[in-house]
């Protein structure tokens, strides 16, 4: 257990669209944030980012997952060391796969050997408890979100959108004392955001993104596909709900006779329209959309999201916010709550039985 009162947290973060590490400094006594601190981030090599590909899909034991989960230790060593003044570490690792209700969810990288590492005490693997008790395990950032909607001061309901590799939206009643009371959250992922766009333009042209939208702005949607994408069964399913990052590996299929800019305009646009149909589900109308991620960097995509959505769209800096950051600071904050033995999901974030805290703990 940690002392009681305010502490430094440090957490880090890499996601689904596989660019690299994120990782923030957050002061917060485990309910409030107090303060935020310094950040860095630190860029997959290429080298990496193959391995971690190579990875996708694999569990705990089989062939490569050691490989991937020292590669993904050591970027985040490196980055994770930079920092001085942290009292404890929120360590996410690297998604491989995330099969609720089959196989559990995996993330690669032992906090254990961040531990020693780096002489602090590590919360990690933060899925798995909420997977055991019948949730999706994901997301896990909207009790974050609802301390964010705190401080900001937000008085009605207000939704964050994330647009990292997969899209997720967490809608949020700040006038409830905890994120954990019933109808104060309610959070699920959207379908794919940045991870096909990714992918698209890495094995057409080599790159790692579809900067600015560049490509997908000079592209035409193929508006069949994006409808034929919108009758996946998923769409229909009630939230809480999750995917894995594979999940809609058809719609890079369905685009592959288009040309390079109008299938990053169609992708782009499935990922938007994706977002416009997981808002049908919010209890309450928001006034805002709070977008952070990599995909708010998107013009296209926010473009699209504006025309789309019935309320303002907008990235989280307008609040004051640092949207490159959120979902690192979101796991420092985390791994306070799990030390404290506090909640860190409830069911209407990942659909869990009863409000519980994930994580294991592991010391130097």
């Amino acid at each position: 257990m940690l002392k009681a009162g305010n502490i430094w947290a440090l957490g880090a973060m890499s996601g689904t669209s596989l660019d690299g590490v994120d990782a923030a400094m957050v002061l917060t006594d485990g309910h409030r944030i107090l303060e935020f601190g310094h950040t860095a981030y630190r860029e997959y090599t290429e080298e990496l980012r193959d391995l971690i590909r190579s990875g996708l899909g694999l569990w705990q034991g089989e062939d490569g997952v050691e490989a991937v989960a020292e590669g993904v230790e050591a970027a985040h060593a490196a980055v994770l060391g930079l920092f001085e003044g942290a009292e404890i570490v929120g360590f996410h690792g690297q998604t491989l796969a995330h099969e609720p209700g089959g196989r559990g969810t995996h993330q690669a990288g032992s906090g254990q050997v961040l531990a020693q590492v780096l002489g602090l005490p590590v919360v990690w693997d933060f899925r798995s408890a909420d997977v055991e008790m019948g949730g999706q395990g994901a997301p896990l950032a909207p009790f974050f979100h609802f301390a964010c909607a705190k401080w900001i001061k937000a008085e009605a309901p207000v939704a964050f959108l994330n647009l990292g590799g997969v899209g997720n939206l967490t809608w949020i009643d700040p006038r409830h004392h905890a994120a954990e009371e019933a109808g104060a959250c309610l959070a699920f992922d959207t379908g794919p955001a940045n991870a096909p766009i990714n992918d698209l333009v890495t094995a057409r042209l080599g790159l790692s993104r579809d900067e600015g939208g560049g490509l997908a702005g000079s592209g035409t949607p193929d508006a069949a596909i994006v409808a034929r994408f919108l009758t996946h069964p998923y769409f229909y399913k009630m939230p809480p709900k999750s995917l894995d990052r594979n999940d809609f590996s058809s719609l890079v299929e369905a685009v592959a006779g288009l040309s390079d800019a109008d299938a990053a305009a169609t992708l782009t646009a499935a990922a938007a329209a994706a977002v416009a149909k997981g808002a049908e589900h919010f209890p309450a109308p928001v006034s805002r959309l709070l977008v952070t991620g990599g995909g708010r960097h998107n013009a296209v995509l926010m473009a699209m999201l504006a025309d789309l959505m019935p309320c303002e769209v907008v990235p989280v800096e307008a609040v004051g916010l640092d949207g490159d950051m959120l979902e690192a600071q979101a796991f420092a904050y985390l791994a306070v709550r799990v030390a404290m033995g506090l909640p860190t999901s409830c069911p209407g974030t990942t659909g869990v039985r009863a409000a519980i805290g994930g994580g294991q703990i592991s010391r130097p």
